[in-house]
């Protein structure tokens, strides 16, 4: 009998006691389910991996530790209430909150995870399409306003749950809004005037751009949320505010299709009957060469009668873009037009003038020859 005492004694514990032992299986549950909860979703990820969809691996990754932590949480909170309900400390009140509030936060690190894996697969697929549908600028700035939104979003959701309202505090953040909006209307507006560049995208970072209505000229550096950062050609830094380019036109030559050559050559008077001949090789020229886009409007004609030339003009464009190799082709292309003039015997014009006499006078005898 003696032996069956401390089982009995341990029986009579549990019975009395027998919280502890629900405290106890619901830790030991939850261990066993973060376990196979992890285990699971990394055996599905493994798998995921195997796929051409991307979209898919981000869900696993950015589900991995939000699943682990909201298990723990809920298991932790339920055991924390046997206790309560045991003890009925006042402490343990604050758990049903707690369980509350860790779920928005859960929920909250899931989403940014998901945001910015999103961002990264975008930029990925544009760096590698060459598409310009997505930039990474653009991705960048849609997915931090979508991080903001979802912040503040748990944020007034958090103040709900501890009793705040959240009418008042829209109210309140309405009047301070405008007051801030009075004080910082500058500040407002780059930071909306950012938010149209980055929306709009007339330009992005490494884009050449000019405009006629400012003195602002370069390659675009840094477009923040205030000001943007332009070098110019003589390598200076040019700052500025976002909201300058809601009011000026902004040219971006970086995305022409084309570049264009368009000069106007004269030459003498004597050698009109030429211009024919000489016209119709340059422009055959022009169609064989191999830089010039012949899809694109291409003119070759005699345009009209100078001072002192009668003038053809050469109107058509290059296929490439790049600055330097247009000025490469452009001196080809006039290089091979004077060489169809001198071929045709016929010279280029230079500023002249001829003075037609009618007649010349005979010279006055003003002195007579006399004998001394």
């Amino acid at each position: 009998m003696s032996d069956n005492k401390p089982i009995s004694q341990l029986l009579s514990f549990i019975q009395s006691n027998d919280w502890i032992v629900q405290v106890f299986l619901i830790v030991f549950v939850s261990l066993l389910l973060s376990f196979v909860a992890r285990r699971t979703i990394n055996k599905i990820g493994i798998r995921l991996q195997k796929t051409v969809n991307p979209w898919d691996d981000i869900v696993i990754h950015s589900l991995q530790k939000p699943v682990a932590w909201l298990i723990w949480l809920l298991g932790l909170t339920f055991a924390a209430d046997v206790v309560h309900d045991q003890s009925g400390a006042t402490i343990f009140e604050a758990v049903a909150p707690v369980r509350e509030i860790g779920v928005i936060l859960i929920l909250t690190l899931f989403l940014l995870d998901l945001i910015r894996g999103t961002q990264q697969i975008l930029i990925a697929s544009e760096a590698e399409s060459g598409e310009r549908d997505f930039d990474a600028h653009t991705v960048e700035a849609i997915s931090k306003l979508i991080r903001i939104s979802i912040i503040i979003t748990s944020a007034l959701v958090t103040l709900q749950t501890l009793g705040f309202s959240v009418s008042g505090v829209l109210a309140f953040g309405g009047i301070g809004g405008i007051a801030i909006g009075f004080a910082a209307k500058d500040l407002l507006s780059n930071f909306f005037g950012g938010l149209m560049i980055y929306m709009d995208r007339p330009f992005k970072v490494g884009d050449w751009i000019r405009s006629n209505d400012r003195d602002i000229e370069g390659t675009v550096e840094h477009i923040g949320w205030r000001l943007t950062r332009i070098r110019t050609f003589d390598k200076r830094p040019l700052y500025i505010p976002n909201s300058i380019f809601a009011t000026i036109t902004v040219e971006n030559p970086s995305r022409m299709t084309n570049r264009r050559i368009y000069e106007t050559i004269g030459i003498r008077y004597d050698d009109s009957v030429k211009m024919d001949a000489i016209v119709k090789d340059v422009k055959q020229m022009l169609l064989d060469h191999p830089e010039i886009n012949t899809k694109a409007t291409l003119i070759v004609n005699f345009v009209s009668f100078s001072a002192s030339s009668i003038d053809f003009f050469v109107y058509t464009f290059t296929k490439t873009t790049d600055w330097v190799d247009f000025h490469e082709i452009k001196q080809d292309i006039l290089l091979k037009i004077m060489s169809i003039i001198d071929h045709h015997g016929a010279e280029m014009a230079f500023p002249t003038t001829t003075l037609h006499v009618e007649s010349i006078p005979e010279p006055l005898q003003i002195f007579h020859n006399k004998e001394p």
